[in-house]
């Protein structure tokens, strides 16, 4: 199922984007570092590939993104970052699933359980929200750009699975093992992509009513927020009439 497009539209018409740029930096840095581990040269490290075109799309200057590496393969010190997934619930019971990277998994947990409780939700045992997602390669493209039948038949070239209308944006769905040979399907058939990215897709989405997506909305934030939190992901379908109300 689709929803990255809607919640990155989100907040962008609440002005979340530019709100969120002084932090972004930190976030891709984590990312660049954790790639690294697995070797600092990106033409033999797929994952430092994409994290290096996920910081150079949000304009990181090359400097932080080379100290980044640097960290990560061990030559300079600050690498000590490890990955962590959080589970939970939010208002309405949507499930709740929060990647994070962070020196300090203490601090980080507990920042992460004041969130949620203090947004109407709750901290989950391990496991407990986690199958309600699978694990995807998702590149989303402007839909007054390229076509579903288009786009379909480029990816399939590279082994996509699916493309999905979703509010103004075209979503290409595939294997995580996938991802790099359809990113190179569609580079080569100069298809430019808005955002590509790994993230956990929900298998179905609930529908909450828009004072509940208001509450949750609110809590993505706050947990966005926190420095350590490096996505955040909901199986909620935002209604439709919340998009309509910010364009008023």
């Amino acid at each position: 199922m689709a929803g990255h497009s809607k919640w990155a539209n989100i907040q962008h018409r609440k002005g979340r984007q530019d709100a969120k740029r002084g932090k972004i930096f930190t976030k891709m840095a984590k990312d660049i570092i954790l790639a690294a581990k697995g070797g600092g040269d990106p033409a033999m490290n797929p994952s430092l590939r994409l994290a290096i075109s996920k910081a150079k799309g949000v304009n990181m200057p090359n400097d932080k993104i080379d100290t980044a590496i640097k960290k990560g393969t061990g030559e300079l010190a600050g690498g000590d970052i490890s990955e962590v997934m959080y589970e939970g619930y939010g208002p309405g019971g949507v499930a709740v699933l929060i990647e994070a990277a962070t020196d300090n998994k203490n601090r980080t947990v507990a920042e992460v359980r004041h969130a949620l409780g203090k947004g109407g939700g709750s901290m989950g045992e391990a496991g407990c929200v986690a199958w309600m997602f699978d694990k995807k390669g998702v590149m989303v493209f402007d839909a007054e750009k390229y076509t579903e039948d288009q786009l379909l038949e480029i990816g399939l070239e590279g082994g996509a699975e699916d493309v999905i209308a979703e509010d103004g944006s075209l979503e290409v769905h595939c294997m995580p093992e996938d991802f790099t040979e359809v990113q190179k399907a569609f580079e080569a058939a100069e298809c430019e992509a808005k955002s590509s990215d790994l993230a956990f897709v929900p298998k179905n989405l609930v529908e909450v009513d828009v004072p509940t997506a208001k509450k949750l909305m609110n809590l993505m934030e706050k947990l966005e927020d926190n420095d350590d939190v490096q996505n955040v992901h909901v199986n909620a379908d935002f209604p439709d009439e919340l998009m309509a109300e910010m364009e008023d």
